[in-house]
């Protein structure tokens, strides 16, 4: 069960989700040289081209956390922020999540590194009704502390991504998804590519409305033994 504060125009309440379908859009930037950037930064550490854009990816449920720590097993491991999408009884909700992922297993398979370490969500929604018509204004961001020090990890305008309506539409064939869905909305480019942190934090920023939806995170690494 997830619990969230739900911001709107007509006001605010906390509300709790049971989240029955977890689905992550991969490859999911609207054009076409930022998509390839992304494929050649993970195709740098070994990960396999994608076969289509966008692709998406069905992982359990049970991996989301909203918890102020993640533990993951080996050194291999970072966040990427995204926007999600929350579907409710009463409509679409926008949040901000990170798809934390295992880079080494990745590699491998990357359906297989979805499932291999906890997703973490912000507590915070937005009504989607509420942005939707400039959401190419809004603006993502993370950080990641690395070494000691806090540096800019990503950043990019909403525009760069499809919108989430958008990736709806290819995935269901419908305008919504069914309550009880969360969807990972796409992540653009890592700022002197990708690479493991102590700590990773992520902001979606609305400069009309002028607020932001922030979570953080700390990552503890388990030795890997055999």
């Amino acid at each position: 069960m997830l619990k969230f504060e739900r911001i709107a125009r007509d006001g605010t309440d906390r509300v709790g989700v049971a989240i029955e379908t977890l689905v992550i859009a991969g490859w999911a930037g609207r054009d076409v040289a930022a998509i390839q950037h992304h494929v050649e930064e993970l195709a740098a550490i070994g990960v396999p081209r994608p076969s289509t854009t966008p692709l998406y990816y069905r992982v359990a449920a049970q991996t989301l956390t909203q918890a102020a720590r993640l533990v993951v097993l080996g050194p291999d491991s970072s966040g990427e922020i995204e926007p999600v999408v929350v579907a409710m009884a009463d409509g679409l909700w926008i949040g901000v999540g990170s798809d934390h992922t295992d880079r080494k297993a990745e590699a491998a398979g990357i359906a297989l590194s979805k499932q291999l370490c906890g997703k973490p969500v912000g507590r915070q929604l937005w009504r989607y009704a509420d942005v939707e018509d400039h959401w190419d204004n809004l603006i993502l961001r993370s950080w990641a502390t690395i070494d000691g020090a806090r540096v800019l990890y990503q950043e990019s305008a909403a525009a760069s991504l499809r919108t989430p309506r958008d990736l709806i539409r290819k995935y269901a064939d419908a305008d919504t998804l069914p309550p009880g869905t969360l969807m990972f909305c796409g992540t653009p480019g890592a700022i002197g590519g990708i690479r493991p942190a102590a700590r990773f934090e992520m902001e979606l920023h609305d400069p009309v409305l002028k607020r932001s939806l922030s979570h953080g995170y700390d990552i503890e690494v388990l030795p890997v033994v055999s």
